[in-house]
């Protein structure tokens, strides 16, 4: 676990202590559970928690030679949205490296193949109430493969090139939403060269 030398942060060797006591399946679906989850506080006190279980994902930032991001434009079930995002997939194959899915995801859903792929973090998306991290990477040196889109929602997805100078507007006017794409884009400007 990483540590921060930051002015007044309790290290966690020093942090009080919860500790798990057991869990019950609530609901299993085909690639995730709901738990119901039962805990001591460090004052003794029992209490539960219902968790989503995920088996994790990637979602990779496509940059072009022109310097745009590589989106996905899909219908996403959940918010009953079309949402312009990076492309991204659970990892559904049992001990397969993040880069090896990340890379299987751009070819599948953008039809494209990487020459370099970074790894910019390892996020946890919804620590609230899921389990769920996300491994990002930036993606560039892109050639075109074919691509072999699975599901009614990507079946029907168009791929969008935005320009990294028209990133920020969109997400300012609400067209960009999806949080891993605002983080993955400003994690790989990093390691982008200047514009202009």
């Amino acid at each position: 676990m990483p540590s921060a030398d930051l002015p007044g942060l309790t290290p966690e060797a020093e942090l009080p202590v919860f500790t798990p006591l057991g869990e019950e399946t609530i609901h299993r679906g085909r690639f995730l559970r709901i738990q119901r989850a039962s805990f001591a506080a460090p004052d003794g006190e029992r209490f539960e928690r219902d968790i989503v279980r995920h088996p994790g994902a990637v979602a990779v930032v496509p940059v072009t030679a022109a310097g745009g991001v590589l989106l996905v434009r899909q219908y996403r079930p959940a918010v009953d949205r079309w949402l312009l995002e990076i492309p991204a997939g659970t990892c559904d194959v049992e001990g397969e490296p993040h880069e090896t899915t990340a890379r299987r995801e751009l070819a599948e859903e953008v039809g494209c193949a990487a020459e370099a792929l970074v790894p910019l973090i390892r996020m946890a998306n919804t620590p609230g109430f899921c389990d769920e991290w996300t491994s990002i990477f930036l993606a560039t040196g892109l050639s075109p493969v074919a691509h072999d889109r699975h599901g009614a929602e990507e079946v029907h997805l168009e791929v969008v090139e935005v320009p990294l100078e028209r990133f920020d507007a969109l997400v300012d006017d609400g067209t960009i939403v999806d949080a891993q794409t605002v983080l993955g884009v400003a994690l790989a400007r990093r390691h982008l060269p200047p514009a202009g």
